[in-house]
């Protein structure tokens, strides 16, 4: 396992960190002969951390959220010994996560307000998992090193003083079925220009200026290529404008564009 010959195949500084710190806590766990956790991903740093893990064929790695569909989670590497723990399912990730429940507020707030309140706190966005955001308040998924500090002081926010906040059981998180918006669009073609120009209701030539910036990933990989052609159930993120599953290619106008249905992630 050679860290300097993986750095060498990336680029961008951001993703050479977040490898490093994988290698960190790989290393730390083999000296401490226990578990290690990143912190929460993103859905594009997980696949490239998948990818590392899967490139060095490293085996010994769980991939947890708090729910079956998460979208942020945290990789957790682990020694020998504690392989049939995992392969059983009898790890306690209590260990590692909590979950915050705040309900009975005085007004219904949005996914938003519930983060501008952490970050407010102090709390990095690394250390906060999926905000499930309910009518009758929100389960958020935290690191345990930080919940302790969030009960305390959750209540001296002022959208917060009439909230009740209570630290919950992680395998008590309620899941929260995904929500999307359904949208049309007609494109010239299948190229990956026209449908970031399309999706970020934007001109061809500024879609190319978001691919150079590194800000478009498809299936959760970088892309920067404007000839890139896309398929059916694709997933596009552009860094800054949302994400989109490329559900259906539904036919073509009569001057021969496509039309395609999305779903936008809300």
């Amino acid at each position: 396992m050679d860290k300097a010959c993986v750095l060498e195949k990336y680029k961008n500084e951001d993703e050479k960190m977040l490898i490093s710190k994988l290698f960190d806590k790989i290393t730390l766990m083999e000296k401490q002969n226990k578990v290690q956790t990143t912190d929460f991903l993103s859905p594009i740093e997980l696949k490239l951390v998948k990818d590392v893990l899967n490139s060095i064929g490293f085996k010994n790695y769980d991939i947890y959220g708090g729910t079956e569909n998460a979208q942020r989670n945290i990789i957790i590497v682990y020694p020998d010994k504690l392989e049939p723990v995992f392969a059983e399912n009898n790890f306690d990730y209590n260990s590692l996560c909590n979950c915050i429940r705040i309900q009975n507020c005085v007004e219904k707030y949005d996914h938003k307000v519930y983060l501008g309140g952490l970050i407010k706190l102090g709390i990095k966005r690394e250390k906060v998992g999926d905000i499930l955001v309910f009518d009758d308040g929100a389960d958020i998924i935290v690191s345990k090193d930080i919940s302790k500090f969030l009960i305390i002081n959750l209540q001296d926010l002022t959208r917060f003083k009439k909230c009740e906040i209570n630290l919950v059981n992680i395998n008590e998180v309620r899941a929260k079925e995904q929500q999307y918006k359904e949208m049309k669009i007609i494109i010239s073609s299948l190229r990956l220009d026209n449908v970031v120009s399309e999706l970020a209701n934007t001109s061809r030539n500024k879609a190319t200026e978001i691919l150079k910036q590194e800000r478009v990933f498809i299936n959760y990989k970088n892309e920067i290529k404007p000839t890139k052609i896309i398929q059916e159930k694709d997933i596009i993120t552009i860094r800054g404008i949302g994400k989109f599953v490329l559900e259906e290619i539904t036919g073509n106008t009569r001057s021969g564009k496509v039309v395609m249905m999305v779903k936008k992630f809300v």
